[in-house]
């Protein structure tokens, strides 16, 4: 019998078929954080119904009822407890995990539309990050984020020289750095899983196996640089 760590993790998952690569490695990756001891919570975002798309429903009380500014009134629904429930329900679980985990399809470039709705909607401004409070003085500082997405394109697609360019700095920048970087999650080398359309059963199977073996060692994997604050002056602009 597996010994409880006390440690808590959240799976973020976006896609919308139970019987796809992406939830076999969301149940891959559950399995082998339950077999560490992990406490799980999930969300399911398709599952879920989660509405992805932001607007004046999200606030109970207003700030300002005449013009909505989101980032505003995301502060002041968080300081007043008049945030919708369901972004008070994820908030919640994003707060009490240590490991956010997310695993999702590569489409355009991007992470589907849903969960980039759940990233506008559950990130909210004065909690996640503030002013100069972002990156190594963000909001979520101290908790790990592990994210694990399949592709459709060949690994030699992908990194220095290729024809889509580097995924971790450049494709999914804007996730990796722009959404959990920002605000100070440790950001652990993501797993990418290539063609997976494609692949025979017996690649899939070793795909997932490498993903497993990757999740039981998440200690010890390496996290991306992000930029250090230190290096820029009260405007963000560069020091020397």
């Amino acid at each position: 019998m597996t010994e409880t760590t006390g440690r808590r993790a959240l799976l973020v998952h976006a896609h919308s078929e139970s019987d796809s690569f992406v939830a076999a490695m969301r149940d891959t990756i559950a399995g082998a954080l339950t077999d560490e001891g992990w406490e799980i919570d999930h969300s399911d975002l398709y599952a879920m119904g989660f509405n992805p798309v932001l607007s004046p429903d999200d606030f109970t009380e207003r700030r300002d009822s005449d013009h909505l500014t989101y980032a505003l009134e995301q502060r002041h629904g968080y300081e007043s407890g008049t945030l919708a429930p369901d972004i008070m329900a994820e908030i919640a679980k994003v707060q009490a995990a240590e490991l956010i985990v997310f695993t999702f399809p590569v489409f355009w470039f991007s992470v589907p539309a849903i969960l980039k709705g759940w990233i506008d909607r559950t990130f909210v401004s004065g909690l996640f990050y503030r002013g100069r409070g972002i990156y190594g003085q963000g909001g979520m500082t101290g908790k790990r984020a592990f994210a694990a997405f399949s592709l459709g394109g060949r690994e030699h697609m992908f990194g220095p020289g290729s024809i889509h360019g580097e995924l971790e700095t450049g494709m999914l920048r804007h996730f990796l750095q722009g959404s959990l970087g920002y605000v100070g999650m440790d950001v652990i080398e993501p797993f990418a899983a290539y063609h997976t359309p494609y692949l025979p059963l017996e690649d899939r199977t070793a795909a997932l196996e490498a993903l497993r073996e990757q999740v039981r060692d998440l200690d010890s994997r390496a996290v991306l640089p992000m930029p250090d604050l230190g290096q820029f002056d009260k405007t963000f602009a560069p020091i020397g």
